[in-house]
């Protein structure tokens, strides 16, 4: 029988707290594989810019609430909760998560729903992974806010459900805002994994930082140099706020052994 473990982990008195679910890439392309589409569920991967949003932002806090899981996407911060808290916080990258369940080809053969990206993108996906039964959904830009473009992206993703993962890769909180809608709707079976950049990487859209960047948990200031005017703001302005924010914030570490 399946326990599950939360550990508690220790922070200043804060007025905040949030679980995460303590697996790496490895142990979470099992679990994801394997759930199956049957019920539904949805994945958020917290990087730093998603964990100042949580902060500052109580319907943020909700989305992430009603989560099935919840992984530590930033390797920047596991270093600095290490160094400043002792803590080992496993890291599951949606990015690499994505590309780990792709090239396992365990799901080729099975339903697999893109929402965002473009059709030149779905195509390469299907070409590189053998995805026989990619549905591809796309959607306009600023579409979440209109709601008769949400409630038609809705029906559309209720309309070829059940699948196994449908990849919302429409930026946070877009993707996690869709995510809470299909919950809340009941109609939708499988599991809705919020992959934010994650098919632009896989598609050569966008670059990743090299491997031994990634490790130190440095592939924010390659993203930087890649593209200075469009993340100036977002890493050199809004990111520092994370260490403001922190000190407030409480995390609990999950994990379900068996």
């Amino acid at each position: 029988m399946p326990i599950e473990v939360a550990t508690p982990l220790a922070a200043p008195a804060a007025a905040l707290s949030l679980t995460l679910d303590d697996y790496d890439v490895e142990e979470f392309e099992r679990i994801a594989s394997s759930f199956g589409s049957s019920a539904f569920g949805y994945v958020v991967t917290p990087n730093v810019d998603h964990l100042i949003r949580y902060c500052e932002d109580a319907a943020f806090r909700e989305l992430y609430a009603a989560a099935a899981y919840v992984l530590l996407d930033s390797r920047f911060l596991a270093r600095y909760l290490a160094a400043t808290r002792g803590l080992a916080v496993r890291t599951c990258p949606g990015s690499d998560l994505t590309r780990c369940l792709l090239e396992s080809g365990k799901l080729a053969a099975e339903r697999i729903v893109l929402v965002g990206s473009t059709a030149r993108q779905a195509e390469l996906l299907r070409e590189r992974y053998g995805l026989t039964d990619l549905v591809h959904l796309e959607v306009p830009m600023g579409f979440i806010h209109d709601p008769v473009e949400v409630e038609g992206c809705l029906a559309r993703i209720e309309a070829v459900s059940p699948f196994r993962l449908c990849l919302l890769a429409v930026g946070s909180p877009r993707q996690e805002m869709l995510s809470r809608q299909l919950q809340a709707r009941g109609r939708a079976r499988g599991l809705a994994l919020c992959v934010g950049a994650a098919v632009d990487f896989l598609t050569g859209e966008q670059r990743r930082a090299p491997p031994w960047l990634q490790r130190l948990g440095l592939e924010w200031l390659h993203r930087l140099l890649l593209n200075p005017r469009r993340l100036a703001g977002r890493y050199l302005v809004r990111g520092p706020k994370i260490f403001f924010e922190l000190p407030r914030l409480t995390l609990q570490l999950r994990r379900v052994e068996g």
